[in-house]
């Protein structure tokens, strides 16, 4: 398989949210700096993210509502109309100065994406992912819905059967809505139960396109290789894909505060291990992650596993630099080991009987 390729860009650095938002820390430029420190981003792999431009975004999102988010980061302002009916300028999703061109680079890059696999290989897009976005409104701190334009561009290339794995902690609704009754678009959603935004539960199909495993908090290493065997692997290889999208959600680790699961980045890892082999095409996007420390631990620990590098057993002093100079606006800070390694211990565990019981009911399906 030839030599995967990472999609980044500027636009992130020093981009937030607000002040106390969950993304007012870095994530996508963190992953860029420490893979550098590592020596594992040369230029000869590194591409740089295009914006997507209006007419693109188009393609799936509503025309007026593209329209509004470009008015809205035009002026800076938003009226109650437009948030009532777009919701821009909520808590959520807020006006700040780059809240179109942020996410337009982002759908840009999994654009992007799509067409640097056309001919197979793998493509790591971490500012993407953004997979709460809905046709005409701005939900779950996304304006733009990144994994439904990727995969809707891999289908206007001529691909028939595409599988989107998503392991984010959050249900990724915004995807499943766009392909619900679809025959060419498998989705597998591993997510927190009676977690928002409270969609994707087991007995929801969307159509026959989807399986949705719901999981208990304390979700361990154990119940996810489970998972990861039983159903994850399983599921893609029927459909026989030709292409497969993982959103590589890291909220889903322990440390993250918008989450209750209990996994190590090991999970994270092995996914994309264990896909890689799957189909000729890759694309991986980052999605939720909300300690800056873990997220880029998880993310460049991913682009490791892509790009075929080892990881080591602590890190050297130029990328201890990087994390240490992460900051938070919460009062906790890292451990030593999230501030001078890459690999997570192990976190096993019990298989929770509900998720052995949820792997059994979808496997009927298979």
């Amino acid at each position: 398989m030839s030599q995967a390729l990472f999609i980044g860009s500027n636009i992130y650095r020093g981009s937030r949210y607000g002040p106390r938002h969950p993304l007012s820390i870095e994530r996508v430029p963190a992953v860029m700096d420490l893979a550098r420190a590592l020596d594992w981003l040369p230029s000869a792999v590194f591409r740089t993210s295009p914006r997507a431009k209006p007419a693109a975004l188009c393609d799936f999102h509503d025309p007026a509502y593209v329209a509004a988010l470009q008015r809205a980061e035009a002026t800076g302002v938003v009226e109650d109309a437009t948030t009532r009916r777009y919701g821009l300028g909520t808590l959520s999703n807020p006006v700040f100065p780059e809240m179109f061109r942020r996410p337009a680079t982002a759908a840009g890059g999994g654009l992007l994406a799509a067409e640097l696999v056309a001919g197979g290989g793998a493509v790591f897009n971490p500012g993407g992912g953004t997979h709460h976005g809905l046709h005409d409104r701005a939900a779950g701190f996304c304006y733009l819905n990144e994994p439904v334009l990727t995969i809707r561009r891999l289908l206007a290339m001529g691909l028939s059967r595409v599988a989107y794995v998503d392991i984010d902690a959050h249900h990724g609704d915004g995807v499943e809505l766009a392909f619900h009754g679809s025959h060419q678009v498998r989705l597998i959603s591993v997510h927190e139960a009676r977690r928002w935004p409270f969609t994707g539960h087991l007995h929801d199909s969307a159509g026959g396109a989807a399986f949705n495993l719901p999981v208990p908090a304390g979700f361990n290493d154990s119940a996810f290789d489970h998972v990861l065997e039983q159903l994850i692997l399983p599921a893609v290889e029927a459909l026989r894909p030709q292409a497969i999208f993982l959103q590589c959600g890291a909220d889903a680790l322990a440390e993250d505060p918008l989450a209750r699961l209990s996994l190590s980045n090991n999970a994270h890892r092995a996914a994309v291990r264990a896909l890689r082999p799957l189909s000729p095409r890759l694309i991986v996007s980052g999605g939720g992650g909300y300690n800056p420390w873990s997220v880029a631990r998880c993310w460049t620990g991913v682009w490791a596993e892509l790009s075929g590098h080892p990881l080591p057993d602590r890190l050297p002093e130029a990328a201890r630099s990087v994390l240490r100079g992460l900051t938070w606006s919460r009062k906790a800070r890292p451990s030593e080991a999230l501030l001078t390694t890459l690999c997570d211990a192990p976190r096993h565990g019990e298989v929770p009987d509900q998720v052995r019981d949820g792997v059994a009911h979808l496997r009927r399906r298979l």
